[in-house]
């Protein structure tokens, strides 16, 4: 029997988010992405790549978030309330870069008046460095219980798949970088790949017969050494051919109305449902 559950696109942005600083006070050259994206409610308004599972909507429902980095407090702000989350159930992890885990201090609003502690999935090697960017978290090698911190524990999880009552979540470790490993990861039909320059013949298993893939696509041109460009996803969704995809991690060098006119063509020309997914938006799924 199938449950149902939701996903929640809380940021779809790169590393600096959208609208970008330097893109604003830019006397010399205008950049309407992060002009539009001074509008909350901008389709270019990009926050860190991060996502919201709400696993079995109709009974026991569990709050999954996956990555939490520097604009996790924006994106809680926006989209907790309109979607009734309270509780975090589950934090995973796809790698301990600051876009997906600057945010880390603000689970202390959770624990000092929401939950006790807040869980949070990851690498061993992802723990050791957030030791050392949250190192007042931890005392003689422990984490801290008391003090005005965020209480966080900790479980490791490596490429073996893992459970939240019966919901699983399977590992795609793929390149980030020439030897960086990050995690994707697939859960229901679904395939979640954040940040990726290179997807390993070990993990191609994992994107057959997809119903849905959301994957990293910085940006058209040029080459990124540790992202996908459109190009490069484009070839993982020609060989895979799931039956929908969207691009996340976005730059603003995209713009989301011009960018999406253009995918729409490939459905015609190639047969491939493409979107770029932006904050906010929410899919439905079943497990």
């Amino acid at each position: 029997m199938h449950k149902e559950g939701n996903l929640i696109f809380l940021g779809t942005g790169s590393s600096d988010g959208i609208p970008r600083v330097s893109c604003l006070t830019n006397p010399d050259k205008k950049c309407k992405v992060c002009e539009s994206a001074k509008n909350p409610d901008s389709k270019n308004r990009r926050r860190n790549t991060s996502i919201a599972i709400l696993t079995d909507r109709k009974h026991e429902s569990k709050n999954i978030i996956i990555d939490a980095g520097k604009t996790f407090w924006e994106s809680a702000i926006k989209f907790f309330p309109k979607h009734n989350i309270r509780q975090i159930d589950e934090i995973v992890i796809t790698h301990a870069h600051a876009d997906a885990v600057g945010g880390f201090d603000y689970f202390r609003d959770w624990t000092n008046f929401v939950q006790d502690t807040v869980k949070v999935n990851l690498r061993e090697s992802d723990f050791e460095a957030i030791k050392n960017i949250y190192f007042y978290l931890f005392e003689n090698g422990k984490v801290k219980t008391r003090g005005p911190i965020p209480k966080t524990v900790f479980n490791f999880i490596d490429e073996k798949p893992f459970k939240f009552g019966d919901f699983e979540i399977t590992p795609i470790p793929v390149f980030h970088g020439k030897e960086y490993i990050s995690f994707g990861y697939k859960f229901g039909n679904i395939a979640y790949i954040s940040d990726v320059s290179k997807i390993p013949e070990s993990s191609e298993k994992l994107l057959e017969g997809l119903d849905i893939l959301i994957i990293d696509a910085l940006r058209p041109e040029p080459a990124y050494f540790s992202h996908f460009t459109y190009e490069q996803a484009l070839e993982v969704i020609r060989k895979f051919r799931p039956k929908k995809s969207y691009f996340t991690d976005i730059m603003c060098a995209v713009d989301h109305e011009e960018a999406n006119l253009k995918l729409k063509k490939l459905k015609n020309s190639e047969g491939l449902d493409i979107e770029l997914s932006y904050d906010g938006l929410k899919i439905d799924f079943n497990y």
